[in-house]
């Protein structure tokens, strides 16, 4: 059974929080934790089985002028990996208070620079029991990954991280 690669940025927040639950609830030894800010096409293709990590950050990411993200950087790797046999599942941090016209929107920026690989993307969940006005992370009424709101919810990441996991465990077929 092959290692999970959980790409995750940025590093030492909420997304990094998520990853180290996601990688307690699979177990020891089962995942590796790579942080998206030191890696490249090379580390992706050491795994068949791939869960990307990342925020939508706020107001930063409807401004031209802020810098490139840890995320904005590594995507430019993507054209020379070969996707073929790779499943993706996704989750994203949101704040559905704050932004809730633009609640997960980098599940929905992630999955159009997914969509057109060979790549099979899993992972997508309900949108129910969620609070949000609109957001570019759901695809035929659902969102493209795991939400997660650890400024509003963080009592709810737990439980929605586990039943997220125990789906993945078959999509991923692991």
């Amino acid at each position: 059974m092959s290692k999970i690669g959980i790409f995750y940025g940025p590093e030492l927040g909420s997304v990094e929080k998520v990853a180290r639950v996601i990688e307690s609830k699979f177990g020891a030894g089962k995942v590796e934790l790579v942080a998206v800010k030191n890696a490249n096409e090379a580390a992706l293709q050491q795994f068949d089985k791939l869960i990307f990590g990342m925020s939508t950050i706020g107001k930063t990411n409807w401004d031209s002028e802020h810098k490139d993200t840890d995320w904005d950087v590594f995507v430019t790797h993507f054209d020379k990996v070969n996707w073929g046999g790779k499943k993706v599942a996704m989750y994203g941090l949101g704040d559905h208070v704050q932004y809730p016209q633009h609640f997960v929107d980098a599940l929905g920026w992630m999955y159009e620079r997914l969509e057109n690989t060979a790549a099979e993307l899993v992972g997508f969940c309900s949108t129910d029991g969620y609070t949000y006005e609109e957001s570019e992370g759901i695809k035929d009424g659902q969102f493209l990954g795991l939400p997660v709101d650890e400024d509003n919810e963080s009592d709810k990441t737990d439980v929605r991280v586990e039943n997220w996991i125990n789906r993945l465990i078959n999509e991923f077929g692991y």
